[in-house]
């Protein structure tokens, strides 16, 4: 299985990771200010995008999802590079440290970290977003074509939608509502969290988005319990899908931990 993916830039090798739900043009804010400096690869996950969905024999959840981005490492001829991601990405992101697939590891508001009942709140909120995104998609376009509508249509996701192109966002709504492996992965990584952060031996950077309304940044506590040697960061004044709000910033972050 090959999954799709986007490569342009040159420097040091750069794997972006998108959350659940999302795909690769997540990331299309940021990457003018990262290919003058790295070499981005930016991935559709299986199931999500243009990637097609696993092989029915490979059962849905992280391991299934880190092997496919290791396969297309491998493809790529990629033993080592910085790795980054968004959420669901990010939590990819450590485990990829934990195979020994990634010189540095990102994480931008990672999934994993919830406590508690936080892990069964977020899940209830990306299923509502789906089920809405679903039942929009006949208006897409319509809904995304002011910037009081995005607004109304992401402001879960992202502190400030009105940034967002219309285009954009009419695509990453159809990419919510459309991905056949969404309900799949997001059942498997709920029923789990982050583990054995003990295992990582590269360099990791926790950023959190501040005004993340779907993983607290008091998350970022437990994270850092779990990963003490981790660099911690906040990204002021974003929302959980930050490369919308503040692309420049986010995009200092990705440079200043790839290194």
């Amino acid at each position: 299985m090959t999954l799709v993916h986007h490569r342009g830039g040159s420097g040091e090798p750069l794997v972006l990771i998108h959350g659940i739900g999302s795909r690769w043009q997540v990331w299309n804010p940021v990457l003018p200010y990262l290919e003058p400096e790295r070499d981005v690869i930016a991935l559709d996950l299986p199931g999500f995008g243009a990637s097609e969905m696993a092989p029915h024999d490979q059962p849905p959840g992280l391991e299934t999802l880190t092997n496919s981005v290791i396969g297309l490492l491998d493809e790529l001829g990629l033993e080592q590079p910085h790795v980054a991601g968004n959420s669901l990405g990010g939590w990819l992101s450590l485990e990829l440290a934990k195979r020994g697939r990634a010189r540095s590891a990102t994480c931008l508001s990672p999934a994993g970290f919830w406590t508690g009942g936080e892990g069964v709140l977020s899940r209830v909120s990306l299923f509502v977003a789906r089920r809405a995104a679903r039942l929009a998609l006949p208006y897409a376009d319509w809904l995304t074509a002011t910037p009081l509508r995005r607004k109304l249509a992401f402001s879960q996701l992202v502190a400030h939608p009105e940034r967002m192109p219309a285009t954009d966002a009419a695509l990453h709504l159809r990419g919510l509502a459309e991905a056949p492996s969404f309900d799949e992965t997001l059942i498997a990584m709920i029923g789990t969290r982050f583990r054995h952060g003990e295992q990582l031996d590269v360099p990791v950077t926790i950023a959190w988005a501040e005004l993340d309304r779907l993983l607290p940044p008091r998350q970022a506590l437990w994270a850092a319990h779990l990963i003490p040697s981790a660099r911690s960061a906040m990204l002021y004044d974003c929302g959980h899908v930050p490369t919308y709000d503040d692309p420049e910033q986010v995009a200092r972050v990705l440079l200043e931990s790839s290194a």
